[in-house]
């Protein structure tokens, strides 16, 4: 008898990570597949440069007994994680396999979570996560909540030091929501992928509404009314793809600016458009995306939560090849006016970019805030605040440009100098003032109209005489409280000038732990 001596290890290890990568039943990559869903290694592939990624832990299994769980053990347990990169640059990803448990997350799975989160924020490179599955493994009880713990206590450390993106492709529900929630960005999928605390049948038993799934916590739900997800799209291909694209204008950490690029629309590109964009007329409204294509780089952007509190504009582009965010009123929705939602959605986004070394560009067309009993009631004030607060701790350059109205409280809170802009521009159709010419005439000179023969007549003329005396378009600018009022059509070659010399500003915070900003 011949002795065929040792096992071909090199062929065992071929075939057992292939066996891994393939999954542990055929049928199950198919029900993903009829489902609409691409499987956990199908989707690391579309978001991260061919070839690049790098698997760890892939041999990994549980060591739960009970609940006949001692008698399933598949290698990665329901999770792929590692490293890979985006145009180059590397990228941490973990990505739940639902084909395995369902994707639900047990004592092994949460540690391999763990460990990658920790080399993103140690190695300083942003940590996307590919989010489908069913939440705590059951079976492990406890010790799965507590897996969430640490996910979540790592997701907060990791703010603000590295770029946090989830990516929703399939359910998240009760606690595992939390984490999506304490990232930078949450994409979603239609159709395929939900968020919730508790779930259609549990909402139904305690207050008898029924609804379904999508309806409950879809990714049109969380785009347009929650504001929770970022972004929503029809498939996860374009999903991915643009997840890619985020990356792309984001530094990897805090200690780095940005990827500039080179480019290819001239600095001194002149704007004369604007003049048609934007109606002399300060009651007509327009939409102020038109503005922002025509000064930024070849007119592109991507805007932040595009659905939700449209009456603000967050966007990130570039100037002259660097990467910029941007904040502006939009009169074509509501008039422009801030309200709760408009100021959490743009305080959120201003602190981002102050995090990660994001130049503010500012864009104000602002009537005020909205008055009603629903705003004050719903604590107007305390969300104001925060945008308030988001810009008076934010250190990176920061240029404000008024373009038409600018109006009480709401052009203050508009980055506007006296709260620390470094820079505010205006068009010669700005107007700054407590209020509107209109409503100040009737405050100011009530007595004097009400006593007048011909009513209409005075409170016409004290209209003028307001604005004459106080809403000219060089009124701040005499008082140093605007640096330069300029031609609309000289506005892209003004603010790449101003981001220009201030590409090395450097200001310090007081010495504290932390702010204690209105939440």
């Amino acid at each position: 008898m011949t002795d065929t001596g040792p096992p071909d290890r090199l062929a065992e290890l071929a075939e057992l990570k292939e066996s891994v990568r393939l999954g542990p039943d055929p049928a199950a990559t198919e029900r993903q597949h009829a489902k609409g869903k691409l499987t956990a290694h199908e989707r690391i592939e579309l978001l991260l440069d061919e070839g690049s990624f790098s698997e760890i832990e892939a041999l990994r299994r549980h060591r739960a007994t009970g609940f006949g769980l001692e008698r399933r053990r598949p290698h990665s347990d329901g999770v792929i994680t590692g490293w890979g990169t985006v145009h180059g640059r590397t990228v941490f990803v973990y990505a739940h396999d639902f084909r395995i448990f369902g994707g639900a997350l047990g004592e092994a799975h949460a540690a391999k979570i763990h460990k990658v989160m920790d080399l993103a924020r140690a190695t300083g490179a942003p940590l996307v996560s590919l989010n489908d599955g069913a939440g705590a493994r059951i079976q492990e009880g406890v010790t799965a909540l507590a897996g969430y713990g640490g996910i979540f206590q790592r997701n907060t450390a990791a703010s603000g030091v590295v770029p946090q993106i989830s990516v929703m492709l399939g359910p998240c529900a009760g606690g595992a929501a939390y984490s999506p929630a304490l990232t930078d960005f949450v994409f979603m999928v239609r159709e395929t992928s939900q968020m919730f605390i508790t779930g259609p049948d549990v909402v139904q038993a305690v207050t008898g509404e029924k609804v379904s799934q999508n309806g409950l916590g879809g990714a049109d739900v969380h785009a347009g009314t929650s504001g929770v997800a970022a972004f929503a799209y029809d498939d996860e291909a374009e999903c991915l793809e643009e997840v890619r694209y985020l990356l792309s204008l984001l530094p990897s950490n805090n200690r780095e600016l940005a990827p500039v690029t080179p480019a290819t629309d001239p600095a001194d590109r002149t704007t004369e458009a604007l003049a048609d964009i934007v109606p002399a007329d300060a009651n007509r409204s327009y939409d102020v995306r038109a503005v922002i294509e025509e000064v930024f780089d070849d007119g592109e952007y991507l805007e932040i939560q595009e659905r939700w509190a449209p009456n603000v504009v967050c966007a990130l582009a570039r100037l002259d090849g660097h990467v910029v965010g941007i904040v502006a009123n939009n009169p074509g929705a509501v008039a422009g006016v801030l309200d709760i939602h408009a100021s959490e959605k743009a305080a959120r986004f201003v602190q981002f970019c102050d995090s990660f070394n994001i130049p503010l560009v500012t864009l104000v067309d602002v009537p005020g805030f909205l008055p009603g009993v629903d705003q004050e009631h719903g604590g107007i004030i305390r969300h104001g605040a925060k945008l308030l607060y988001a810009y008076c701790n934010a250190t990176v350059p920061r240029v404000q440009l008024i373009m038409r109205k600018a109006y009480g409280g709401a052009y203050i809170v508009m980055d506007s100098r006296s709260i620390g802009a470094d820079i505010s521009l205006a068009w010669p159709s700005n107007e700054i003032a407590v209020m509107g010419a209109e409503g100040a005439a009737n405050v100011i000179f009530r007595r004097e109209i009400a006593a007048a023969d011909d009513p209409d007549a005075v409170r016409e003329q004290k209209i003028k005489e307001y604005r004459t005396e106080l809403m000219h378009p060089y009124y701040a600018a005499e008082r140093g409280l605007v640096d330069d009022v300029i031609d609309p059509a000289e506005t892209r070659s003004a603010l790449i000038r101003s981001l220009a010399m201030l590409r090395d500003k450097h200001a310090d915070l007081p010495s504290r732990k932390h702010g204690n900003p209105p939440v």
